[in-house]
């Protein structure tokens, strides 16, 4: 376990190592305040007094470069292992697939934990540079779950995103703060006392105390400006003003006093986050880096070691800026360059998010959009879809726009924000670009722009798809087909999504199924892991609507556990399996686990708030609703979705007005149902179309809400139901059936009781027994995958009343079974 250095002049502070040692008994101890308040020094210490009582404490301190979930857990993991034997098994769980972990790989580390014999410590120092959502959401899980004899200890500058307001009223957060930090007047001499090079009167060190009020980063820099000063008094005297100022004034003080070698080599590499010899010389150019490194720690130069061997270090992140800025106040045209070798320095190291972001800092945009283009393949396929918005918002728009690439993906985010306009635009400039109309992209050997015709094809398939437009679909995909090699596997199965959401939009599910299926091992086979678990909750529809939920619900829960498998990371691909789940649950009338569903996939999904399972969890919810009878909130929910809609990838086979309605008719509004009616664009004339057949079946539902006494009305009800159920057979479409023919039994039987029904002549039973038109409906569903209350849901019954028909059906049978009362109808002929 690494653990910084002891430093000249440390003071013991026995009051806040008893403060963190009373940590034991929470489930948090929190070290919260500014910069250069000694966080690190005080931890430092009290990992020493705590190794000495055998305590294991793990020791992570973190920097930008550790800011993603995946670094952070390997780093964490990689800390633990050192100090806790046996967690081999949690260490490949947390750190697989590059991605945030998932609860249950965090459950796994907490079991391995929970065995440990001794105390356990993890101190979490600077955590204030995490920003990523997926971090806090992991370390919230840990903290809630932690076994009683493991603590955290967290650093940081700024409060973290976690529940600490619960935390602190049930008594399970020790907190150290900016006004605990604070020398006391004792501390502050004994600190400048132990100073070496200092000799200072009682006046002093009261004058100084004063004026810094405590502060530690400020009472060192002084003991460092004062060494070798005879006029110590008058020194003192003339410092005045607030904190800021005092440490800017004492930084120049420190870097004016050192030697000509150290000063060049601090503000150099004061544009670096993270220190190494190699990089180091790489930017400086004077190859001293380890020397420097080595005597700038020994020195107590503001230097923080980042690990054991010695081999990365940090500068204090005050001193850091004063570097930076005095560097841009003295010589302003070095930087660029300084951050141009940086960016190759870790371009030829293979750390490719530094060697970007330091080319951006040098305002080497062109370079910049290079490495962007050789880091898109694999941060698609990671679906780090917020990093590749960030970059390309940090270039110029003229950059942007001179080269293919970078087009290309600028028309991608317009395509996720739905401005359709825009996309098309920006495929067009792209596609003149690639021909030679202008200037030729910086990076022409680049993967992606041997790639771009099928990128750009496959983009015009996404606006062809959005505007609904069926033929453009399948020429655009088509188009991806020739242009893309062989092993193209991501563009390859990308194109046979949408000739299968084609195929699927004209209704002909058996072959959307057939080619969506190949789609996704096409995905599965480029490593687009993510896509094809998001792909996976679209093809469960698929198979829904061939009347197979049983298969769908599998899909969705294999797929579901590689999703928690692969953690945070796969959050978005989590939240659409379990809003297509929740939809399944609401087929079957469990609304109980349609809500479980919906609660676990809310958070998920407000990660990416105009992804399409966002608005998907609104359907979903307002379903949910609607069937609990609170018809109020179900409206609600749907003018929610109704917002967040952006047309795209999944066809509009289900439109929210035609949703709308339907909540309109159950609660028996049927003015606003008829509103509905005259403006949807929909008739009982009209021939059979899939993209129609949802407000076909909603109209239905109003005709027969409405005027089930109107014999004229009913036969153009049936004869419209007759060619939708034509349709649905020759396509493949048995869950279309199934809405199909409970409607066609409705509205051949209008004003019957669910236990009244119209025998059919012709259907008798083994004993002579004739079936009744309601008991042959019932016969038609139990020849599908549909469970018992999802019979009764499209039948319109209750489920005691299904139980009831299906008793009558195996006695006039004579069978105990479903699947012989089946097997008995097809050797009868029956249904």
């Amino acid at each position: 376990m690494y653990v910084p250095p002891t430093r000249p002049g440390l003071v013991v502070r026995a009051r806040l190592l008893d403060r963190l040692s009373s940590g034991a008994a929470a489930r948090l101890t929190l070290v919260s305040a500014p910069p250069g308040f000694g966080k690190t020094t005080l931890l430092a210490e009290w990992v020493r007094t705590a190794t000495a009582a055998s305590r294991r404490v793990s020791w992570c301190s973190f920097d930008a470069a550790e800011s993603d979930a995946s670094s952070f857990w390997s780093y964490v993991m990689a800390s633990l292992a050192a100090v806790v034997p046996g967690l081999d098994d949690a260490r490949r769980e947390l750190t697989a697939g590059g991605a945030a972990p998932s609860p249950q790989a965090i459950t796994s580390l907490l079991n391995e934990l929970a065995g440990a014999a001794e105390e356990v410590w993890l101190v979490l120092d600077d955590y204030h540079v995490i920003e990523d959502h997926d971090v806090h959401d992991g370390v919230r899980f840990l903290l809630e779950h932690l076994p009683p004899w493991v603590h955290v200890i967290i650093s940081t500058r700024v409060d973290p995103d976690l529940p600490l307001s619960r935390w602190r009223v049930r008594g399970e957060l020790v907190e150290i703060r900016a006004a605990d930090l604070r020398f006391t007047r004792e501390e502050a001499a004994d600190y400048l006392q132990s100073a070496p090079g200092l000799e200072l009167t009682a006046t002093d060190i009261d004058a100084l105390s004063e004026r810094t009020e405590g502060w530690i980063a400020a009472l060192q820099l002084a003991a460092l400006s004062l060494r070798g000063r005879e006029d110590v008094s008058g020194f003192i005297e003339r410092f005045a003003g607030d904190d800021r100022y005092i440490v800017d004034y004492l930084m120049d003080e420190v870097l004016v006093h050192q030697p000509a070698d150290v000063r060049e080599f601090l503000l150099l590499t004061g544009v670096l986050d993270r220190l190494t010899p190699g990089l180091c010389d790489e930017v400086t150019g004077l190859g001293n880096g380890a020397q420097m490194l080595i005597g700038l720690e020994r020195a107590n130069m503001f230097v923080v070691a980042l690990d054991d061997q010695l081999t990365w270090f940090r500068y204090h992140h005050l001193f850091a800026d004063v570097l930076r800025a005095r560097l841009l106040a003295e010589r302003p045209a070095e930087m660029p360059p300084l951050h141009r070798r940086a960016s190759n320095w870790y371009a030829n190291q293979g750390f490719t998010d530094d060697a970007i972001r330091h080319a951006l800092a040098a305002k080497d945009y062109e370079r910049a959009g290079v490495l962007i283009e050789d880091a898109l393949p694999q941060a698609r396929r990671d679906r780090r879809d917020a990093t590749l918005i960030g970059w390309l918002r940090a270039l110029p728009a003229e950059v942007v726009r001179r080269n293919p690439v970078l087009t290309t993906l600028e028309a991608w985010t317009f395509l996720v924000a739905g401005d359709l306009d825009a996309l098309e635009s920006r495929l067009d400039h792209a596609e003149a670009l690639l021909a030679g109309a202008d200037s030729a992209s910086p990076g022409a050997e680049t993967a992606e722009l041997r790639t771009l015709p099928a990128s750009i094809a496959l983009y015009r398939a996404s606006l062809a798809q959005a505007r609904g437009d069926l033929a453009g679909v399948m020429l655009h995909a088509r188009r991806v087909l020739e242009v893309a090699g062989p092993d193209d596997h991501f563009w390859r199965g990308a194109a046979a999504g949408f000739l299968a959401l084609a195929a699927w939009s004209q209704g002909n599910v058996q072959l959307a199924l057939e080619t969506f299926t190949s789609a996704v091992a096409s995905l599965h086979s480029a490593g687009a892991i993510v896509d094809e678990l998001n792909s996976t909750a679209l093809l469960a529809e698929m198979w829904t609507v061939a009347g197979r939920p049983g298969k769908a619900r599998a899909l969705c829960e294999r797929a579901l556990a590689a999703a928690d498998a692969l953690g945070l990371g796969a959050a978005r691909a989590s939240a659409d399996l379990q809003v297509e789940l929740a939809e399944l649950d609401l087929d079957a009338a469990d609304l109980t686990s349609a809500e479980q569903r919906l609660a676990v996939a809310q958070p998920l999904g407000e990660r990416e708030p105009n992804s399409e399972s966002r608005y998907r969890w609104f359907l979903a919810a307002g379903r949910l609703a609607e069937l609990r009878g609170d018809h109020a909130q179900a409206i609600a929910l749907l003018d929610e979705a109704e917002v967040r809609y952006r047309p795209g990838y999944y066809p509009n086979v289900r439109p929210i007005a035609a949703m709308r309605a339907r909540v309109w008719i159950a609660a028996a509004d049927f003015a606003r149902a008829e509103d509905w009616a005259a403006d949807c664009g929909v008739g009982v004339n009209d021939e059979a179309d899939y993209l129609k057949e949802y407000q076909h079946l909603t109209l239905v539902r109003l005709l027969l809400a409405k005027h089930a006494g109107q014999p004229d009305v009913l036969d153009s009800v049936v004869a419209l139901l007759g060619r939708l159920e034509v349709a649905a057979q020759e396509t493949g479409r048995a869950g279309s059936l199934v809405d199909i023919r409970a409607l066609l039994a409705q509205a051949q039987n209008p004003g019957s009781a669910d236990e009244v029904a119209r025998s059919r002549p012709g259907a008798p039973g083994q004993l002579g027994e004739a079936l009744t038109e309601r008991e042959l409906d019932v016969l038609r569903l139990l020849d599908t995958e549909l469970t018992g209350p999802e019979i009764a849901r499209r039948l319109f019954v209750s489920h005691n009343t299904l139980r009831t028909h299906t008793k009558h059906i195996f006695t006039k049978l004579d069978v105990t079974t479903r699947r012989g009362a089946v097997a008995r109808a097809r050797e009868r002929g029956l249904g």
